[in-house]
């Protein structure tokens, strides 16, 4: 099987449609529908299916656009290898992912700590949520990825090395201006009748198993694309939301947050393959732990002084 073919199908799933992966790839409609009929027959099975405003794979067709992706990544990881290789560029790409709260913040800061120790190294970084990024280590897209295991938890898998950084308190980001800002900690009754807003199930899960513990329910009747959106709605007064609290740091300024008593948390790990580690890999891992440390202990440290 030709990548170029796995390459149009990967570009049909993420657009939804035959003529804008057409567009993007610079073929004509007829020859993807071509490509991915070609595909179907010498697999067997249907790919893709259409409905009203496109096409989307089929059960069978998702499975092998996750397995077709990873494939392509690292092929055209070994094409950027072979040219680093032959002008001379020896060093081994550094390839990180992290959830998007961790993204935005003490990822940045360890890989700068880090780069300081070793000098340049040429490095990505991937936001992603847990699960996928766990699937990507294991396909061998990323080096190291920074997780956490709230619901549904983080899967086991032998392949995977997974290092514990610390707890992470959740706290609620409100807009600037609300009642209850600079009033912490208060009790989730307190903001139970408000309007919340999520952007994924496993921090809508760690909000309402916080409110069921407390005798209450929260209204979660916005959702949001991404945390960014999140953030929107909140800074603009539509709703209030559960974040991640090494978030606080990394805030837009018409965003403020208010601590919970008995805060739900989370955990943070990293997992990198047993295989074949990257080099930088081990020292990464000690500056993500500094910095875990560093944005955690003022807030801890604030929260007590509160309670005293």
């Amino acid at each position: 099987m030709e990548l170029t073919v796995w390459r149009t199908f990967v570009t049909v799933c993420r657009l939804g449609s035959l003529s804008a992966a057409a567009a993007e790839l610079n073929h004509t409609q007829s020859a993807v529908s071509r490509q991915i009929a070609g595909l179907e027959r010498q697999l067997g099975v249907l790919l893709m299916e259409r409905h009203a405003r496109g096409v989307r794979p089929t059960p069978a067709g998702e499975v092998f656009r996750r397995h077709a992706l990873a494939t392509l990544n690292e092929a055209d990881r070994a094409v950027r290898a072979a040219r680093d290789a032959r002008d001379g560029a020896l060093d081994r790409p550094l390839a990180v992912g992290a959830t998007p709260s961790l993204a935005a913040g003490i990822v940045p800061e360890a890989v700068r700590d880090l780069l300081k120790q070793t000098g340049s190294v040429p490095w990505s970084l991937l936001p992603g949520l847990s699960a996928q990024l766990h699937n990507r280590v294991i396909a061998g897209d990323l080096d190291i990825a920074v997780v956490t295991d709230a619901p549904p938890g983080l899967p086991h898998d032998p392949r995977l090395e997974r290092r514990f950084l610390g707890l992470d308190d959740m706290v609620v980001a409100l807009p600037v201006g609300h009642p209850q800002a600079g009033r912490d900690p208060v009790r989730i009754q307190t903001l139970a009748d408000q309007t919340w807003v999520e952007d994924n199930d496993g921090s809508a899960a760690l909000l309402r198993q916080h409110a069921a513990r407390a005798g209450v329910s929260a209204r979660i009747d916005l959702s949001a694309a991404d945390l960014l959106g999140k953030l929107a709605l909140v800074a603009t007064g539509h709703a209030i939301a559960l974040i991640p609290g090494v978030l606080t740091c990394a805030l837009r300024t018409d965003v403020t947050t208010v601590a919970l008593v008995d805060p739900p948390t989370r955990g943070i790990y990293t997992i990198t393959p047993r295989r074949d580690p990257h080099p930088c890999a081990a020292p990464l891992l000690d500056q993500l732990a500094t910095a875990f440390t560093s944005v955690r202990e003022p807030r801890t440290q604030a929260r007590l002084n509160r309670t005293a």
